[in-house]
């Protein structure tokens, strides 16, 4: 399908208007800080941009980025305002059309931001060899993606080669394409399905499975929505499949529970990340308030204790004492006399999930 996509990105699409679904894109509700950022990018990227949106995770300032599938290089000149002169953004591509054009702008976008040197760069290459290219092992703090890992042939080694370059601590931030069962082997072979991240796009269920067996052992939903199909032959192709569009966050954190695990652990949100002062939304269990004692699962202590966000938190608890599963957090002893008194022991301090 390499060659196939190629196409499809490089010469079939000439803008996000010749797309036939809403697949490729994001929320489209921006932030005024976003919208800013994007107005100062060259309208020649802008144009050969195909999708909406913009995935970018809190606290970047200084951060080294390395965005997959960088396409026409929006988002990396996007990012490249959020982290500053004095952090980075890689981009990695393999349709030719695209990187020429993320090149020729390199140095427009270093005076607009009026940066003494250029903090970006891209690389042509394939998001599932990432090893081939001339990346250093454990050198980024984030790796973004917008909506391009359903286009890849190899989608656990693009996790693998994921967790190998980020630092440890460092967090896959991405949004992409789902399905509600297994996309049939014959659509996959359909080349317009195929480009408009359809036929691609992981069973959801599976997507978890390949996340923690990478090294991403509890993924992290941040936002979904239900894909609207308003093409009529193309829904008539992929009936009765649903497709979500989805925004997750993988944490390289070694050895995490493989449960929400409680120790009695709680953190407190200072409320001094920029943009974020009264809340700090982790994911979609996680909306922690400025002030509040927010009890939390040990996976989510070390989150946010052994990540860029640790300085903006009090840590409260040693976690010496285990107290069992979190409680509302999806799972039970699986014993039915548990199972069935589970409604009159739930407690309402228990925030984590």
């Amino acid at each position: 399908m390499y060659t196939e996509v190629s196409e499809y990105y490089g010469k079939t699409l000439q803008g996000s208007e010749d797309l036939k679904t809403d697949a490729c894109c994001t929320d489209t509700d921006l932030p005024a800080h976003v919208k800013t950022n994007l107005s100062n990018i060259h309208d020649e990227v802008l144009a050969r941009y195909y999708g909406c949106g913009l995935v970018a995770p809190q606290v970047l300032e200084g951060a080294r980025i390395l965005d997959l599938g960088s396409g026409s290089g929006r988002d990396v000149y996007a990012l490249a305002q959020e982290v500053g002169e004095h952090g980075a953004v890689v981009g990695v591509d393999m349709t030719d059309e695209q990187l020429e054009i993320a090149n020729r702008h390199i140095e427009y976008h270093r005076d607009k931001f009026g940066y003494a040197k250029a903090n970006t760069e891209f690389h042509k290459g394939y998001i599932e060899k990432l090893d081939e290219l001339d990346l250093e092992p454990a050198s980024f703090d984030v790796v973004i993606s917008n909506c391009v890992i359903n286009l890849s042939p190899d989608k656990e080694s693009v996790l693998k080669q994921v967790w190998n370059l980020l630092k440890p601590g460092g967090e896959m931030y991405f949004s992409d394409v789902y399905s509600d069962r297994r996309v049939p082997m014959e659509l996959t072979k359909d080349p317009v399905l195929y480009g408009e991240c359809l036929s691609g796009a992981l069973y959801w269920n599976d997507f978890l499975t390949l996340a923690k067996g990478a090294g991403f052992v509890d993924p992290r939903l941040v936002d979904d929505r239900p894909l609207a199909i308003d093409n009529a032959e193309i829904e008539a192709k992929i009936s009765p499949i649903n497709f979500f569009s989805a925004t997750y966050r993988l944490f390289k954190i070694e050895d995490l529970d493989s449960s929400c695990e409680d120790y009695g652990q709680a953190v407190i949100y200072k409320g001094n990340i920029p943009l974020h002062a009264d809340r700090f939304v982790l994911d979609t269990h996680h909306s922690i308030e400025k002030g509040r004692v927010f009890p939390v699962c040990r996976n989510t202590f070390r989150m946010l204790g052994e990540s860029r966000f640790a300085e903006y938190f009090e840590f409260i608890g040693n976690g010496e004492n285990h107290f069992g599963i979190f409680p509302d957090c999806g799972e039970l002893m699986p014993f039915s006399s548990v199972q069935s008194n589970s409604a009159s022991t739930k407690t309402d301090s228990s925030s984590c999930c």
